[in-house]
Order: structure tokens, then C-alpha cells, then sequence
């Protein structure tokens, strides 16, 4: 059988005249669906209790059981299913009682094979608007942080170059990076420039999923696999089929499970819980970890073989931290997002006082820590500017008494063009004397000098009329 294409159903297909199942196993996967044939309606059943299909073709008149019949029972085992009932006896009767009982659509034997494509798209449409909103779904669970990508640090501009390099293919990527640095959003950004745009993109944290229940939420499971399997039921795989599946701490996955995932990034092929048979879907796969997969593959507690099949790109996300240039400029858009959220068409801003506070800050929890701060922040502000006062206090962010210097650290100030002034400088003293010797590097051009320090153009006009005075 030919390779499923993007788009392409798992076809059950039940007549009892043979021709028609030969011309059905023949014609069906050259337009990149696979099928499955049966000479009666009760094989079709045997089948859909054993694995899933996104349609059934049934023919209205079967020995044992009718058309009719095995409609019911498959609304009944496999909701999800699209019935379309064929018939050369058609009557108007007949075709109320199918559409009654939730049957997708209805045709005339002999029917043209251009309707039938046209049927099948149909149902591989609402398939993917399906799954579409089970990923959505899941994202809007997930999703945390800014959404879009911020930072100007040399860093960031590699992990952009990256972005759009590996982006086009279909290459796996491993995204590394401590907790809270933003490796869903790098990994929505991979998927927002593919081919696989308009498709899915479905998060999985693998750490929450539950323990007894990952395998089943990963690749699905059929009725009465287990207890508690009431109903057949698709997993995030199939959900993501056409898109992206974006699996963050992949190195939380049982060795059990990592043996299906390594199948699958082999073969394209995936098996339900309970089912014999597996079956093909057009996923790209994404991970991240914030642990040391080599040490684990030392330890055996991850597969080498898997370990290798996902290493083909990294990206490593620098921490807060080691990109403080970028702060700034997070804040801001946070802020920003925050504002409008509560009341739209209004804007805050962050005093000088607050991001200094903010920039002498390690943030151990990253973008996500700072977003939270950002959050109380906006609510405390009451819609005015963002002060110091406003920030968490009892935490190295803020001091109730005394100013924060402008970085946890004065050496990360010093270096050949920069030295701190000589006797006991103020914070402001350090700070003027820094705004100076970035404007000379940039030869006065305010833009690039405000890059660099990571504030706002109109924070470093602040900054140079409070100089000019001095």
C-alpha cells in the first residue's frame, strides 16, 4: 500500500460484490487513503472493534445485516467515524433513516468516482477541523509566556537563524533549555513557518501526563482496551495528523513508550491501545528537555537508538540571566499584553527605577518568572506606571530600603571600555557613566545605543536629559 499523503482517511470499506471491493482496494490508495474490505456488515464491525477508521462506505443491502444496521452500531462503537451509505436501490425512505441516524452522506450506485472523491475530502476536512479543535484545546491549556519572539542578544539572533533554516523541513529538532526559558514558543514558532501551518500544533507536557494513562494519551486506544475504555478513542498523534506535535520533557517518558515514539519517527506508523494493526500518520515531531539526555542514555534511562533519531537540530535557549540585554524589552511586551487584556486600547509602561529592579534580578524561573512579576505588577499599578514599589518584594528583586543596583553582579559592568568611576559612585554615577560610553561605542546613534543597553529609546532620552542637567 502506498504511503498515506497529508490528508488521507483510513477507509473501511464493506459490499458483497467483490468487483467493487477490488476496484475500492485498487483505486483508494492512489489517492492516499488507506482501506480496508470486507464482504459483509458483520466483518466491517470485527474490524472497527479491533482498530480506528475515519470512514465507513457501506453498501445498503448485505447479507446478515443491512447498511442500516451496521450504521447504528458503529455510532454506537466509533462516533467519530463518517458513515456513507452506497446503494443501488435508493429510496427517499432510506436515505432519511441514514441521515436520522448520522449517517455523513448518501449515494446512488453506480455513483461517479469523482462524487466519492469529492465525499472523501469533504470527510478529511471535517477530520481535521476535528482535531484542529481538540489542538486547540490543548494549547490554550498549555500556552504560557509572551507570544512572540523577543531579544536582540546574539543568542537570540542565532536561535532566529536557526528558526528559519530548520523550519521549511520536516527535520526533528530537540529544543534544550532550563525550565521557563521558552521552549514551547520555539517550538510554535518552527511550526508557524512550515509547510504545516494551517495544521495543528498540538503541546504535550510529557511530565503531566499520567503515569498509567501516557501511552493511551499519546496514540489513543480502542474500546475495551482497558478499564475504563468505554469508547474508542484517538490520541494526540492522530489529533496532530497533517501538523505538528510538540513533546515538552521528552526525558519524563517511559521506556515503554519511548520504543513507540522511536517507531514511529521510523516508520511513520503508530498503533492504538488494544489494536493489532498500525497505521500511518503525517506528524512532525518537536521535543524539549531541561535535563541531560546523554547522562540518561549513560544511565539506561533513556534509549541511546532514540536519543541519536532525535538529535538531528538543537536549538539551546539561553537563560534569563545570560541574556539581560533582553529584559527589558520582555517587560515591556508583557506588560503591554497584560494591559490590554484588562482593559483593551490601554497602554502601561515601566518606570527606569522598575527596570533597573528588573535587571538585577538572576530570575532562576526565566521568562516565566519574570511574566508572573510583570502580571502583579500591571494589577498593583492600577493602569500607571510600573514602579519599583510595585515589583515582588522579600525577594532579591526589590529591597525595602536602599536601591538595587543595576546588575546582581558590578563586574558584569566592567570590561576594557568600561570602568566603574574611581571612589564611592552612586548607582546613578555607574549608571550615567555606562549611557555614556554606549552612545560613543554607537558614535551617538540613540537607537542602537538603546538596543544595547536594553531599554526603550524614550527611556534613554530620559536617561540623556537627566545627564545634560547633571
Amino acid at each position: 500500500m502506498e504511503k498515506t499523503r497529508h490528508g488521507g482517511l483510513r477507509v473501511l470499506f464493506a459490499d458483497d460484490e467483490a468487483h467493487l471491493r477490488d476496484l475500492m482496494r485498487m483505486e483508494l490508495p492512489r489517492l492516499g487513503h488507506e482501506v480496508s474490505v470486507f464482504p459483509d456488515g458483520l466483518a466491517a464491525l470485527r474490524a472497527l472493534e479491533k482498530g480506528a477508521y475515519d470512514v465507513a462506505l457501506l453498501d445498503l443491502r448485505m447479507p446478515g445485516m443491512t447498511g442500516i444496521e451496521v450504521l447504528s452500531e458503529i455510532r454506537r462503537l466509533s462516533p467519530e467515524t463518517q458513515v456513507v451509505i452506497l446503494t443501488g436501490q435508493a429510496t427517499v425512505d432510506t436515505a432519511v433513516q441514514a441521515l436520522r441516524l448520522g449517517a455523513f452522506d448518501y449515494l446512488t450506485k453506480p455513483c461517479k468516482w469523482a462524487e466519492l472523491e469529492v465525499i472523501l475530502a469533504r470527510v478529511a476536512e471535517r477530520r481535521d477541523l476535528a482535531n484542529k479543535a481538540v489542538a486547540l484545546e490543548t494549547r490554550l491549556k498549555a500556552v504560557e509566556g509572551a507570544t512572540t519572539l523577543i531579544g536582540q542578544t546574539p543568542a537570540m539572533q542565532s536561535v532566529r537563524r536557526l528558526i528559519d533554516t530548520i523550519a521549511p523541513t520536516d527535520a526533528g529538532v530537540m529544543i534544550l533549555g532550563e525550565t521557563g526559558t521558552g521552549k514551547e514558543l520555539i517550538a510554535r514558532g518552527l511550526h508557524e513557518k512550515s509547510r504545516r501551518a494551517a495544521a495543528a500544533f498540538v503541546p504535550v507536557n510529557c511530565g503531566a501526563l499520567p503515569e498509567n494513562l501516557v501511552e493511551s494519551e499519546l496514540f489513543g486506544h480502542r474500546k475495551g482496551a482497558f478499564t475504563g475504555a468505554d469508547s474508542h478513542r484517538k490520541g494526540l498523534f492522530e489529533v496532530a495528523n497533517g501538523g505538528t506535535l510538540f513533546l515538552d520533557e521528552v526525558g519524563e517518558l517511559d521506556k515503554s513508550v519511548q520504543v513507540k515514539l522511536l517507531r514511529f519517527l521510523e516508520a511513520g506508523e503508530i498503533r492504538r491501545v488494544g489494536e493489532n494493526e498500525p497505521f500511518r500518520v503525517d506528524v512532525r515531531v518537536l521535543c524539549a528537555t531541561n535535563r541531560d539526555l546523554r547522562a540518561m542514555v549513560d544511565a539506561d534511562q533513556f534509549r541511546k537508538d532514540l536519543y541519536f533519531r532525535l538529535q538531528t537540530f538543537e536549538i539551546h535557549l539561553p537563560p534569563l540571566r545570560d541574556r539581560r540585554q533582553d529584559i527589558p524589552a520582555l517587560a515591556e511586551h508583557m506588560l503591554s499584553r497584560f494591559a490590554h487584556h484588562r482593559r483593551p486600547g490601554v497602554s502601561a509602561a515601566l518606570s527606569a527605577e522598575a527596570i533597573e529592579v528588573l535587571l538585577a534580578h538572576d530570575w532562576p524561573g526565566n521568562i516565566r518568572e519574570l511574566a508572573n512579576a510583570i502580571e502583579r505588577a500591571s494589577i498593583l499599578s492600577g493602569g500607571g506606571p510600573i514602579l519599583a514599589e510595585h515589583l515582588p518584594s522579600g525577594t532579591p528583586l526589590r529591597r525595602e530600603t536602599g536601591s538595587a543596583p543595576m546588575y546582581s553582579n558590578a563586574a558584569a559592568l566592567s570590561g576594557p571600555h568600561f570602568a566603574i568611576p574611581d571612589g564611592s559612585p552612586t548607582l546613578r554615577d555607574i549608571e550615567m557613566k555606562y549611557i555614556q560610553v554606549i552612545l560613543e561605542k554607537h558614535n551617538g546613534n540613540k537607537p542602537a545605543a538603546s538596543k544595547e543597553l536594553g531599554i526603550s529609546l524614550k527611556t534613554l532620552y530620559n536617561k540623556i536629559n537627566q545627564l545634560q542637567q547633571s
